[in-house]
């Protein structure tokens, strides 16, 4: 008797360790869990499931009588609106050892972009969350890199833009620069420069979104397009403070009229000034639709929600492949 009553409590203990073992994951291990627990007002849950699709993950949404609530990856939507005993039923859930976060925070993490169908104007008012519009130290960093990058590129590509000059103005007439009005920081229009690669009549019919086999490019602009190399003339735009070595691309206004009425808070991106390059372009393949313009926007937001210095250079070293083996439109 004595033996089996000291079997028992053995694997107690050992029921014990396991279950403290599996409240603390690593970071790694909670972002590859197979499903996580979702907890919102009844109203959302109907748009948080059909997030589900897209994902390679399950949601279980609102299940309030699970256990082993250690083990469990626990996200909450929009918790300021859930009852008293739902927002207790959270705490405990943390108290007992699940990781518990934001659904959008969660997401970030997992998918490295930002779910921008769940944000709501909250999400924008926190401004101590984004350093990169909150912490002057931050901007200054991040303008000190933007003139350094500026003269090295100036420095390294002089004499691909003079070959680049010259064959432009070899296959077609008219200049060698293309100038275009967008919109940039806080909502001011300013000229962006580029190495013309359309044909000088290309918009004579009015502003139209460049398709990825637009018959309008000419055969150098196609490779100039492919390689970025159209875009070196931004340097300029760099050195004016009109544009940063990295962050999210300039649009043009008759675009974004359009397209903020698809698109919630689409403006935001103009918190910050736009790039020459940018994590949507080196994390999305290249597109001219609205879908499109979605997808571009949640790489955006996340870029300028998580920056950080090293996130930039990545950026840029991605660019960098984008250049030498030809990714690019």
């Amino acid at each position: 008797m004595n033996v089996h009553l000291s079997d028992k409590v053995e694997q107690k203990k050992i029921k014990k360790v396991k279950s403290i073992e599996t409240r603390f994951k690593s970071k790694k291990q909670v972002l590859r869990q197979k499903t996580i627990y979702v907890y919102c007002p009844k109203d959302r849950e109907e748009s948080i499931g059909r997030l589900v699709e897209d994902y390679s993950f399950d949601m279980v949404v609102n299940d309030y009588l699970i256990d082993d609530l250690g083990c469990k990856v626990i996200c909450h939507y929009e918790s300021a609106h859930l009852t008293k005993e739902e927002r207790q039923f959270l705490v405990k859930a943390t108290e007992l050892g699940a990781w518990t976060e934001p659904l959008v925070s969660y997401l970030d993490s997992r998918l490295g972009y930002t779910e921008v169908k769940l944000l709501r104007s909250g999400y924008f008012l926190h401004q101590k969350a984004f350093s990169i519009l909150s912490t002057k130290r931050t901007q200054l960093a991040k303008r000190t890199v933007d003139i350094i990058s500026a003269i090295l590129l100036t420095i390294i590509a002089l004499p691909v833009a003079i070959i680049t000059a010259i064959a432009i103005k070899l296959e077609s007439s008219g200049p060698v620069f293309y100038k275009q009005k967008r919109t940039g920081q806080y909502n001011d229009e300013f000229s962006v420069i580029k190495f013309r690669s359309m044909r000088s009549d290309a918009e004579q019919s009015g502003a139209q979104w460049a398709t990825q086999n637009d018959t309008r490019v000419t055969r150098v602009g196609r490779f100039i397009r492919k390689t970025r190399i159209d875009e070196l003339p931004q340097i300029i735009n760099i050195l004016k403070g009109e544009m940063s070595i990295v962050g999210p691309r300039p649009e043009r206004e008759v675009f974004i009229s359009n397209l903020e009425k698809e698109i919630p808070y689409y403006r935001f991106r103009h918190a910050v000034k736009p790039g020459v390059t940018g994590l949507a372009q080196v994390s999305y393949p290249y597109g001219a639709s609205t879908e499109d313009a979605i997808w571009k926007h949640k790489y955006d937001i996340f870029y300028i929600k998580h920056h950080s210095l090293l996130l930039d250079i990545k950026i840029l070293l991605k660019t960098v492949k984008v250049v030498l083996f030809g990714m690019g439109r």
